[in-house]
């Protein structure tokens, strides 16, 4: 496995865009038993190829409803109220729009039986250097829910590529997915979102290394301070339907997984004080903001979790992508 090294907060457009069922369970839907690839390469290719599209397209329009089809879970979330609230600002649709290119396509499939079906593909993008510490991947997990269902993108993370784990290939090059709840890793990928909201909170379970996401975040949240003002933070794990997690068994008995979870931030003024709104925020917001504000975010994060014998348990958050997608005043 290639070495950890500590998180960079992502920013620009990957933070702006920016399944109740185990991610790799083996479900029978319509007696479909076997255990087979998710999808094919060249499948694979067409729908990385369609959702860049339709990607551009909304991205162009700041239109949610020309990608809508194409996104789901925290991905479809984040993105979904982005375009909504810029389109809000600026309804003639977005002038500085420069298309995104995804190229140099690696695609990792899993090899399982049932449904939801997924696949990761591994790329690289035309908004970072590709020297440097600057070059990064843009890794986009797709599912499909059913036989009659398409392929949507569930996931986005970007990291450098000199901090994914080295992922477990069968002899037919296909990936091998981990189970939700297996018991075979430092956290099974179920308990993710729950063990890291209660992380944020308490400060417990101590499981997570040090870095952006984990330490300096709940380090930042603590000693928020501004005269006449209050905040209030509430974390939420979101594990199950389009949130479930997916995981990839990764080398050294580790797994590379998504997860997903949910934030909430209240503003509270003194009397005599009102909170600031900002025109993202006042593009998705219900009430009226008098003394308090509250801002709902969804987010996902790319984790290494390491094999539950692993000599160094910690989990290392390689990537963490958070988007407003609600605001309420009172």
């Amino acid at each position: 496995m290639r070495s950890l090294k500590p998180a960079r907060p992502v920013t620009g457009l990957a933070v702006a865009t920016v399944l109740s069922l185990a991610a790799s369970g083996c479900m029978t839907v319509h007696g479909e038993e076997a255990v087979v690839p998710a999808a094919t390469k060249s499948e694979a290719a067409r729908v990385l190829k369609e959702f860049t599209a339709a990607y551009n397209a909304a991205d162009k329009a700041y239109d949610p409803a020309l990608d809508a089809g194409l996104v789901t879970g925290s991905l479809g979330a984040i993105n979904q109220a982005g375009l909504k609230a810029r389109h809000t600002i600026e309804p003639t649709g977005n002038a500085r729009h420069q298309p995104l290119e995804l190229t140099d396509a690696k695609f990792v499939i899993p090899k399982k039986a049932g449904w939801p079906r997924w696949f990761l593909a591994d790329t690289d993008s035309n908004r970072d250097r590709d020297t440097g510490d600057q070059d990064t991947r843009w890794l986009l997990a797709f599912v499909k829910s059913g036989p009659d269902a398409g392929w949507k993108a569930a996931y986005l993370a970007v990291v450098a590529p000199d901090r994914i784990p080295d992922l477990v290939e069968d002899d037919d090059g296909l990936a091998e997915p981990v189970a939700a709840d297996s018991t075979d890793l430092a956290v099974a990928p179920q308990d993710l979102g729950t063990q890291y909201t209660q992380y944020l909170q308490k400060g417990t379970p101590d499981v997570f290394a040090p870095g952006a996401a984990t330490s300096q975040w709940r380090d930042a949240r603590l000693n928020t301070k501004r005269a006449g003002f209050s905040y209030q933070y509430v974390d939420q794990p979101l594990d199950n339907g389009t949130f479930a997690p997916l995981a990839l068994a990764a080398g050294n008995g580790g797994a590379l997984v998504f997860f997903s979870s949910k934030h909430y931030e209240r503003q509270t003024a003194a009397k005599g004080l009102h909170p600031t709104v900002d025109p993202d925020v006042e593009a998705l917001l219900s009430g009226e903001v008098k003394s308090t504000l509250t801002k709902e975010r969804i987010s996902s994060q790319l984790v290494y979790v390491p094999g539950k014998g692993a000599e160094h348990r910690k989990l290392t958050v390689l990537n963490r992508l958070p988007g407003l997608t609600a605001a309420k005043g009172s």
